[in-house]
């Protein structure tokens, strides 16, 4: 029994574009991951929430080794994990300047 042809592109257009987000540099994740440390520095997170920063820089410097490795898929994870660093940092720096102003 055959496929139809429609199935058939539609999976191998599937295929094809999964293996293409894992091919790719990821630039959106690196810009949004710069954009989120810079803004949470911005924030004061230097002084209200160092060890946080501290860690998406880290994380940061890692995507950016990837990526220049051409090690896409972890670049990509670093990326993510330091935006993700970078906003906690920067909600603990507005937590502290919350409860410093009380």
């Amino acid at each position: 029994m055959y496929a139809p042809r429609s199935i058939i592109f539609i999976f191998s257009t599937l295929v094809l574009t999964a293996a293409a987000c894992e091919t790719a540099p990821p630039v959106q994740e690196m810009s949004d991951a710069r954009q989120a440390i810079e803004v949470a520095r911005e924030a004061g997170a230097a002084d209200l929430a160092a060890a946080e920063l501290a860690e998406a820089e880290q994380y940061l410097e890692s995507a950016e080794k990837k990526l220049n490795d051409q090690a896409y898929r972890e670049a990509r994870q670093d990326a993510l994990e330091a935006k993700s660093k970078a906003l906690n940092a920067l909600e603990m720096s507005e937590s502290g300047k919350e409860s410093g102003s009380d």
